[in-house]
Parts: structure tokens; sequence; C-alpha cells
């Protein structure tokens, strides 16, 4: 596993989101840097740590494999993924400032390193790759957090 892409998570993620001017406008997409902030904090690493329950797989049997080589190689999301969970317009504002989302998604980091910690054999569904271990969820969650990042201007260096 890459140390480096989980290390991402724990200490730089929320210092790139902190950086993030509120009003940039997004390279592609619908969200603001705000909304953003919600999903990943709210739908992805909730869902990642298990605290989001999902009961299926969207994805057809006979495309979890390809899915889940992508989801591990270091291909990027493409712009303008399209995620069929989400509604054409965005989920309204959960909290009154950025700094509130992001602090809710410091808190669903926290909670999923502590989940896994507590039960490292812990197994989480993901809708379209699957169920998925620690390995797999830090990766999905990096890839995810690079993808918005992008979305906004934001390159990081790779670890």
């Amino acid at each position: 596993m890459s140390i480096g892409k989980e290390n991402f998570l724990r200490t730089r993620l929320v210092a790139y989101l902190q950086r993030l001017d509120p009003a940039t406008t997004a390279r592609w997409g619908k969200m603001s840097v705000q909304q953003m902030i919600e999903h990943y904090g709210g739908d992805a690493i909730r869902t990642a740590s298990g605290r989001l329950k999902m009961e299926q797989i969207l994805t057809p049997p006979e495309r979890l494999g390809p899915m889940r080589e992508f989801m591990m190689s270091d291909k990027p999301f493409k712009e303008n993924t399209v995620n069929p969970l989400m509604g054409e317009t965005p989920a309204p504002l959960r909290y009154k400032t950025v700094q509130g989302a992001i602090g809710a998604l410091q808190q669903e980091l926290i909670y999923f390193f502590e989940a896994f910690e507590k039960n490292p054999q812990l197994v989480t569904r993901n809708p379209f790759f699957g169920d998925l271990n620690f390995e797999q969820n830090v990766q999905l969650l990096y890839k995810h957090a690079l993808h918005h990042l992008r979305q906004f201007g934001v390159e990081p260096p790779t670890p």
C-alpha cells in the first residue's frame, strides 16, 4: 500500500482545502468549493468508513473487475464523471461556512482511520467499486480527492 497516499489523506488534504478560495469557479462540473467539500466529506469518506451504509453495488458484476483495476491504477477520474447517486443540481449546503464543511470533513477522516484501526479486517461497500478493504478505500479516497482538487485548479505533487 502507498503510505504516501494515506499520509496525504491524514496530513495534507485539509491544508489544500483550507487554501482554496471559496469563490473559485470549478474548471468543470456544477459544484462550488463548499459543495465539493461537503460531497467528499459527507458522501465519499462516510461511505469508505462504513458510517454511510450502501446496500447495493450499482456496477454490473461483469464490470466490477475493470472498475477495480481502474480504481487501483494511477489513472485519474475523467472530468465531468457522472455520479448517478447525485442529482442534476448539487445538494443544498449542510454547513454555514466552508470552514464548517472542512471541520466536518476532518472529523470524518478521523472516524475513517479510527474505524480501520479498531477493526483492520473491516470491509465497507462502495456502490460503484464493491466491497473494499482499508488499502482499497485509501486508494479510492486519494484518487477522488485529487479529482476534486484538480476541479478547482489544485495539482498536488504525487506522494
